[in-house]
């Protein structure tokens, strides 16, 4: 990285629920003008899904890019209101109240979400897996309670977790629950589906390019900004991170073009139970956290993708994650195993990206 490009840096500080920590550089100017008569323009940080959000948009002037701007946000934000489980009026959240009693009527983006999610979880063998908030909500109860859930626990929210139980009516537009006590947790796949619906509003409202950032899931199409080839993106090492997103140290800038990155890891979500560090990433079959993975990066043609397979490679571990991804024509991983090691290891085709 030259002098000059360190001068320009800017680093997206992900908080709250972050899943990742990967990073936008771009000078940091709200809007230019181009040379060619192009304009980019950056919305700035907006609080939205429970972390910071960022939209770059480039466009023909900055009226278009401004409009596009606007346009994802609000497809974000609806997003957001339609699949959060923090907020007791969305869909998700009548689902997740009622869904064994009956059937549930949900939107078309609800109802899309829930058919990939189930697409992800066959693909994955379960390693993905939205209706793991039994589990979820037991490892933060376990957390208040400073203990370790016990076999009995675990088997019994088990019994509320798998996407076998999880019943959808095309025709109806409806979600059902084959279980009592089942959760949805779409804390794996929103931020995704949420990124690339906002990719389509700004191409429909004419930018010719644009990132996307919702805590440190992001996308970026076309051009890129003011006198840059590609769209750079720096991803956070894990392995000397200083308590916050953006207080650790680069571990590398990747360059991209029509293409998606998310990062799941233990070292900023996680509960400490007796001392111990137990990741927020649970799986389905064991009921615990992954442990050989501190950090899993997916480069994907699409956010929805790489935010699911980011989660199922660190259930999966090293040798099952790598195993997914070579299967997948269009994606590539770049893991951090487990303390002491950390050992850094990528996919065949992942080395194409970096800097």
């Amino acid at each position: 990285m030259s002098k000059k490009d360190r001068i320009f840096i800017e680093i997206i500080v992900g908080l709250l629920l972050i899943t990742g920590a990967v990073y936008f550089f771009i000078k940091p100017r709200r809007e230019s003008v181009w040379l060619s008569g192009r304009a980019d323009v950056d919305s700035g940080k907006r609080v939205v899904m429970g972390t910071f959000a960022r939209v770059i948009g480039v466009a023909a002037d900055s009226d278009t890019a401004k409009r596009s701007i606007e346009a994802a946000l609000a497809e974000i934000t609806r997003v957001d209101e339609l699949m959060s489980d923090y907020k007791e009026d969305s869909e998700i959240s009548e689902v997740n109240r009622d869904g064994f009693e009956r059937a549930v009527k949900v939107s078309e983006p609800t109802y899309e979400v829930l058919q990939k999610a189930v697409e992800f979880s066959e693909l994955t063998g379960g390693a993905f897996d939205v209706t793991v908030g039994a589990l979820v909500d037991l490892w933060r109860s376990a957390e208040e309670m400073n203990s370790v859930p016990s076999d009995a626990e675990l088997a019994e929210a088990r019994s509320r977790v798998g996407y076998d139980k999880l019943i959808l009516d095309s025709n109806e537009m409806t979600v059902r629950f084959a279980a009592e006590g089942m959760r949805l947790d779409l804390g794996g796949i929103a931020k995704g589906y949420a990124i690339d619906r906002a990719v389509e509003a700004m191409q429909t409202e004419g930018a010719m390019g644009g990132m996307i950032d919702i805590g440190g899931d992001i996308r970026c199409f076309g051009a890129p900004p003011e006198g840059k080839e590609r769209w750079r993106i720096g991803l956070q090492d894990s392995r000397a991170v200083g308590g916050e997103v953006g207080q650790g140290q680069i571990l590398m800038v990747l360059e991209l073009t029509d293409a998606a990155v998310a990062t799941s890891g233990d070292y900023q979500r996680f509960v400490v139970i007796g001392g111990q560090r137990y990741s927020h990433i649970i799986d389905a079959e064991s009921g615990y956290s992954g442990g050989e993975l501190t950090s899993v990066t997916i480069i994907a043609k699409g956010a929805i993708e790489a935010d699911a397979l980011a989660t199922a490679v660190s259930v999966k571990g090293v040798e099952g994650g790598l195993a997914l991804v070579e299967q997948r024509k269009e994606a590539e991983a770049i893991l951090v195993t487990s303390a002491p090691e950390y050992e850094l290891i990528k996919s065949s085709g992942a080395e194409r990206f970096i800097e």
